[in-house]
């Protein structure tokens, strides 16, 4: 399970959280103006916009879970097992494979605006990248500075949401976690107030009671509202760069998944038991091109900013995620 968010104080934010059971040693990866990416059912682009994001990089080549690109629009995946319908290849179609949709947007769009046309003409086809790697059952949210939309490919069609509350999580259909909120529409960020019969005097006996009901298992419907209600109340002390990166790891962090939680079994392997945990957590300045992350047992906040690094050469350049704790002493 994973949860994605977007969002905006002085600069515009963007970033998920991976949760599984096992990593696939991801690294920070950017990917240059000029690293040839080729399209299984397409051309290669020779040149195109520079990319930062999260990637598991096979054989030279950068699989993207979570990007953003020189222009500021940001993308990410997130498991959707059941509702996710890929397609065989058709005709007078832009037939992509899903590993890749992110590159194929962000190599080429600066904007959601600029995207929406590809999205009339896109179909997710049944490709997968080797016969090593399974094929991965996706959805996707997509922000810009104006813009937030999720995608997703079921049996009746591409659909493309326009996303108010700029968060996404897992199944169901976008659609239906949307409509739930209404479930919630009594949640409140002020003080509860007693509406349980005339006549009656009920103590609010403790602090954030207006909360009451706000879903706290780790389930992705249940994350969606947690998340929602978290984004859309949260306010930060301040609007400087680092007052936001910490409000943003705050909002992702209210629906972290700590290990022993979700108990997935044994692995056959190992013999050892199998727990879904955030693997890391992501923030990108999408107007600086910088890449925030920390890790399951990193909780200090590491960075890369893409503008270091030579945007017009051809080979992606990758840095391993820094997973061993990071602990300032202070005696």
């Amino acid at each position: 399970m994973c949860t994605a968010a977007a969002y905006h104080t002085k600069d515009h934010y963007f970033g998920r959280n991976l949760d599984l059971e096992y990593s696939y040693r991801e690294s920070v990866t950017v990917t240059p103006r000029n690293f040839p990416l080729p399209f299984r059912c397409g051309k290669t682009l020779e040149t195109h916009q520079a990319i930062i994001g999260m990637a598991f990089v096979v054989g030279g080549y950068p699989l993207y879970y979570d990007a953003a690109n020189e222009k500021g629009l940001a993308m990410a995946g997130l498991n959707f097992p059941d509702n996710c319908c890929y397609n065989p290849a058709q005709e007078g179609k832009d037939n992509i494979a899903p590993f890749e949709f992110i590159p194929w947007i962000l190599s080429q769009c600066a904007t959601v605006k600029e995207a929406r046309p590809l999205l009339e003409r896109l179909n997710l086809t049944q490709e997968r990248f080797s016969d090593q790697l399974p094929l991965q059952p996706l959805h996707w949210m997509m922000a810009d500075k104006e813009e937030c939309i999720v995608i997703e490919q079921l049996k009746d069609g591409l659909k493309v949401y326009d996303n108010p509350v700029q968060v996404m999580t897992n199944n169901p259909t976008f659609d239906y976690q949307l409509f739930r909120l209404n479930d919630y529409r009594m949640l409140t960020k002020e003080p509860a107030e007693n509406h349980f019969a005339d006549g009656l005097d009920l103590d609010p006996y403790s602090r954030g009671m207006g909360g009451m009901g706000l879903p706290g298992d780790l389930s992705s419907a249940s994350r969606f509202v947690k998340v929602a209600f978290t984004r859309m109340n949260s306010v930060t002390e301040d609007d400087s760069e680092m007052a936001s990166v910490s409000q943003f790891f705050h909002i992702l962090g209210s629906v972290e998944q700590q290990r022993g939680l979700v108990h997935l079994g044994r692995d056959e392997a190992t013999g050892k038991e199998k727990y879904e945990i955030t693997i890391y957590s992501s923030c990108i300045n999408q107007e600086k091109g910088i890449y925030y992350y920390r890790t399951y047992d990193n909780s200090q906040i590491s960075a890369v900013d893409m503008h270091h690094e030579d945007l017009d050469g051809k080979t992606c350049v990758s840095y391993p995620l820094i997973t061993e704790q990071q602990v300032k002493w202070v005696n």
